[in-house]
């Protein structure tokens, strides 16, 4: 385990930032259609965020094929997690060129695959981008990385250049409050467990989102999207064509009620970073994960910040807001 950097300092640096911020974000923008969301906003908000890249995660649904018995065998979302990396990125690149922003330089590849082991890095575009960006980034400007995924590309980055962890914040949704003791059976924690315990064990500073019970609360019902998002723009258009056809149906066998909401987690992330009164949070101890992907108090760990709460409507509206 990296050694723990004192409180004073992680406190300071866990501080909510209070004006533009630079900003990367390692998105699995293909998985459903949440990360599409969130990167439009993030793109539609240059006074405040400077977005400097963003990187694509590995992601596959095929370690949960148990849980959805009806789904057609080649449905997209069981894909291998190199294939669901190169879909984000080309992802990625669907959403800027539909806001009309040059995605040249700015947009990279992640992993092929999970971390093979504990210690083990992959290298990728985007791993070795985060290093460089990082270490050229003054000591008291903290470069912000949103992880919308699994954090395979920013485990790895953290693993090949350690002395990255004092010059980067990690703002990172994922399962259950760390106080609960459900299993924490998130997608974003779940796949990449090696990866999960090296951002947790490297003291890194860490604003941790938990998903369930808080993100959980930014549902967008059909009536919304109808009013709010279809017709904004070709970005509007496709952020509620995404909404009307979710991907994620094809395995789960929703039906394609008139009426439905979801979710859309990773708007989250992007919200801590506009207006941190949006997302209410404290300081704790990081906890570990337990091989039952339950959480585990561990003091002496380093402290993180941890969202308790959520501004539901303040989001939505600023999201809607910024739509063209």
């Amino acid at each position: 385990m990296t050694p723990t950097p004192d409180d004073d300092w992680t406190t300071a640096r866990l501080a909510p930032p209070t004006g533009p911020v630079r900003l990367v974000i390692d998105t699995d923008a293909a998985n459903e259609i949440d990360d599409q969301f969130a990167l439009a906003w993030a793109l539609r908000a240059p006074e405040r965020l400077r977005l400097e890249a963003v990187y694509a995660a590995p992601f596959s649904f095929a370690h949960r094929r148990a849980q959805y018995p009806r789904a057609p065998h080649d449905a997209a979302p069981f894909c291998t997690p190199e294939l669901g990396m190169r879909r984000s990125l080309d992802e990625i690149h669907r959403v800027f060129s539909l806001l009309d922003a040059p995605s040249g330089g700015r947009v990279f590849a992640g992993s092929p695959g999970y971390l093979p082991a504990p210690g083990k890095p992959l290298r990728s575009e985007a791993a070795e981008h985060l290093v460089a960006l990082a270490r050229a980034t003054p000591p008291g400007e903290p470069l912000y990385v949103a992880a919308l995924g699994c954090v395979t590309n920013i485990a790895s980055a953290l693993l090949l250049a350690p002395d990255i962890a004092r010059r980067i914040v990690v703002v990172w949704t994922s399962g259950y409050p760390s106080h609960a003791p459900q299993v924490n059976d998130s997608f974003n924690l779940e796949q990449d467990l090696p990866a999960t315990r090296q951002l947790l064990d490297s003291g890194v500073p860490l604003v941790y989102l938990p998903g369930f019970h808080v993100g959980a609360q930014l549902r967008l019902s059909r009536a919304e999207a109808d009013r709010h998002v279809r017709g904004r723009g070709r970005i509007g258009d496709y952020l509620h064509a995404l909404f009307t056809d979710n991907p994620l149906w094809a395995i789960t066998g929703r039906p394609r009620a008139d009426s439905h909401s979801w979710v859309i987690w990773d708007l989250i992330c992007i919200a801590w970073l506009l207006e941190p009164a949006w997302v209410p949070s404290s300081l704790l101890r990081t906890p570990a994960v337990d091989d039952a992907l339950r959480w585990q108090a561990a003091p002496g760990r380093a402290l993180m910040r941890e969202a308790h709460a959520v501004d539901r409507d303040g989001i939505f509206n600023d999201f809607f807001a910024r739509l063209p």
